[in-house]
């Protein structure tokens, strides 16, 4: 599909193979799907583009939102009633404890007209959250299609690998499809597929040329590339709008935006400053240093009670580990000791340290 390349770049070869394990509307499927990858390689956007562009019935659940098993299964179940509902119809909310209940009510729900005779797909991303669920909740979807005798598919998207997925117990194996970093000419393509329309493309290729010998080496992050992208091109463009300089002398822009992509260096994922002070920073020539909230990190600062946690902690250290009990027990009645002398002197070292370490904290307590 052209207008399909064309939304999706530098991603035929996992367009194809998705496109290929789809088939037909009225096929069967392949039961689960998993895709990983690292973060910004495609893989929400591929899939999600793909279901909406083929115009198939499908459900997107982020595992981050649902933190428990139920919130993820009643959302599942309620997106497909709204699926399968009526034009203009009022859906009711669905509530589903376990995992036999949600498969006895997606038989109920998948019964609609506008479901029948086609695949259903359930895209669950982030799913390397649902290995702290219920042990039964993974196993349960990847044979989700043997479990409900419907047409659905299960795919997951992860950035971790599949071997991490595996139960100790065995599981249906899915079809594992890995999506690879964009290289530096990937990234190039579609970056500069971003230009402006009152510029030109290959003046904005440029752009992304220098950009790209800047920040390649330390951020291969698509989404950080393509926020430096936007939020510098102002400055790069700025000699052109002013007259000073025409799209192809390169030389002079280089020299203009130069010392603001080495400010941008020093911000890259930190996030600590917005859009729009970073715009007036690049305005006024400011030092980055010298606006509140840059850098900030250099001045970490304990809460007051870590600071006497973090003391006594070390103090602590000085002791075995042996008499971690001794010392920290409240009550030392069921506690198996010797006999020993009250004049030994092994003993009375350690009554004296318990002693310090008691006069210690005593001190701690009555700081203000």
């Amino acid at each position: 599909m052209p207008h399909l390349e064309n939304m999706v770049l530098c991603r035929e070869s996992q367009v194809s193979i998705l496109q290929s394990l789809f088939g037909e509307r009225h096929h069967f499927s392949f039961p689960s799907i998993f895709i990983y990858g690292h973060t910004a390689s495609g893989k929400t956007y591929v899939t999600q583009t793909l279901l909406k562009t083929l115009e198939l019935p499908h459900v997107f659940v982020n595992c981050v939102e649902c933190f428990t098993s139920r919130l993820l299964l009643e959302q599942i179940l309620n997106k497909l009633n709204h699926l399968s509902s009526s034009e203009g119809g009022c859906s009711t909310q669905i509530t589903c404890e376990t995992l036999n209940d949600f498969v006895r009510l997606f038989k109920q729900v998948t019964k609609a007209e506008s479901l029948k005779d086609q695949t259903v797909y359930i895209v669950l991303d982030k799913a390397e959250y649902l290995r702290d669920m219920e042990a039964n909740l993974l196993p349960g979807f990847l044979r989700l299609q043997e479990l409900t005798d419907r047409n659905v598919t299960v795919l997951f998207l992860s950035e971790i690998v599949w071997e991490k997925f595996r139960p100790n117990t065995g599981c249906f194996e899915p079809f594992v499809l890995y999506f690879p970093d964009y290289s530096i000419g990937n990234l190039q393509k579609i970056l500069s597929h971003d230009h402006p329309p009152e510029y030109s493309a290959d003046f904005y290729a440029a752009y992304i040329n220098i950009l790209l010998g800047v920040f390649y080496t330390v951020c291969r992050d698509l989404k950080e590339l393509r926020h430096l992208a936007v939020l510098n091109f102002p400055k790069y463009c700025e000699p052109v709008v002013k007259g000073e300089a025409n799209e192809r002398d390169t030389r002079k822009l280089w020299r203009n935006i130069e010392p603001h992509l080495k400010r941008a260096m020093q911000t890259v994922y930190l996030r600590e400053i917005s859009s729009s002070q970073w715009e007036k920073l690049q305005k006024d020539d400011t030092d980055p240093a010298q606006l509140k909230g840059l850098s900030a990190y250099t001045q970490v600062e304990l809460p007051y009670y870590s600071k006497f946690i973090l003391i006594a902690a070390y103090l602590a250290s000085y002791n075995p580990a042996r008499t971690d009990k001794r010392f920290f027990l409240k009550s030392l009645c069921f506690m198996k000791t010797r006999t020993t002398s009250v004049f030994s002197p092994r003993l009375n070292s350690k009554c004296l340290t318990k002693w310090s370490q008691s006069v210690f904290l005593m001190r701690i307590d009555s700081l203000p």
